[in-house]
């Protein structure tokens, strides 16, 4: 997807259908009455659309959280799974979401974290146990009921993503590891235009690999995973998150927050939601990142690319060339 000339972050809508996209902060002016339409590529695993550029000042607009304890094992791994005893949660079900960004919010929740290149490691005289967490990212608009609370969420694009997390133990917030400023946070520059998470559709041959590129070796960091094989994904996800941030609740002895009501008070159009870190490698679990790493994370369309293709182009540290992938590939500390 990388280098196509994908068009940039804006909701897609049907052709034929009228669009205004003035209220999109950051998006190109378009004449209201011209419906936003893209020549087919024979590449994208998305219904032949092309990708989206990602417009990192239009994502200052757009709220940020995330998914905790959507694929199995993974909380385990991470040493977070005894912060979530206290959860009520069904049975195979995630244990809930946090924010990772709060536009315009007056705490550390405010400070923009995204960044299409680089992580940058926090400021503090003792070293940043950072772990790198493999998701895919999903942009989704937000259609509000009349009494303000969120009614719907719609997706429209999707692709490779990083949720960084510093491992501070003690911490009583998710959120508390998730944004230490910026360029905390990664999305990738070109994402898949989608339509919905179907499992059943475009999105169900996608997949999720992780590498990190350290002193000219390249290792795994996550396990290759198909995308449909998060503990929620498609209708059953998107109904899952709106319900929670109409009744997800914080307090003391929980690790959750009411993220529902920050983003009533923020009231963005458009969110940016991480759904899950996958398994890690061995690799992956009991290595942190330091300068000078390079990491890696790609969704890539399964029936187009295959896995050694993918591991040879990290390697050569050149994925211009990948069919159907969206790439993440960020520098620790610059």
């Amino acid at each position: 997807m990388r280098g196509r000339g994908a068009p940039p972050l804006a909701p897609p809508v049907p052709v034929g259908r009228p669009t205004k996209l003035g209220g999109v902060p950051g998006a190109p002016g378009r004449d209201p009455e011209v419906p936003l339409q893209s020549p087919p590529d024979p590449t994208s695993a998305t219904d032949g659309r092309p990708p989206i550029r990602t417009d990192l000042e239009a994502l200052r607009g757009a709220f940020g959280f995330g998914v905790a304890g959507n694929f199995a094992g993974h909380l385990e791994q991470a040493g977070e799974a005894a912060d979530f005893v206290g959860v009520d949660a069904s049975a195979g079900a995630p244990k809930g979401i946090f924010p990772f960004y709060v536009p315009g919010g007056d705490t550390f929740l405010g400070t923009f974290p995204l960044s299409t290149e680089a992580t940058a490691p926090p400021v503090q005289d003792e070293p940043a146990n950072l772990q790198l967490e493999p998701e895919v990212g999903v942009l989704l608009r937000v259609v509000y009921a009349g009494d303000g609370t969120v009614e719907a969420l719609e997706p429209f694009a999707l692709g490779a993503f990083n949720d960084c997390s510093i491992r501070r133990p003690g911490a009583t917030k998710i959120s508390e590891k998730k944004n230490w400023g910026p360029a905390s946070k990664g999305v990738a520059p070109e994402l898949f235009a989608v339509e919905d998470l179907d499992p059943q559709g475009a999105t169900g041959e996608l997949r999720l690999a992780s590498f990190l590129r350290r002193d000219g070796a390249t290792h795994a960091y996550g396990v290759d995973s198909p995308v449909p094989g998060y503990s929620y994904y498609g209708a059953q996800l998107v109904d899952w998150m709106v319900d929670r941030l109409a009744h997800q609740q914080g307090g003391d002895g929980t690790p959750l927050e009411p993220v529902g009501e920050l983003l009533r008070a923020a009231r963005p159009e458009l969110v940016l939601v991480g759904i899950g870190a996958t398994r890690y490698t061995e690799y992956g679990e009991t290595t942190f990142l330091r300068e000078g790493d390079v990491s890696f994370v790609v969704v890539y369309a399964g029936s187009i690319t295959t896995p050694e293709e993918i591991l040879a182009a990290v390697s050569a540290d050149d994925t211009s060339g990948l069919r159907a992938a969206s790439v993440l590939r960020q520098v620790v500390g610059g």
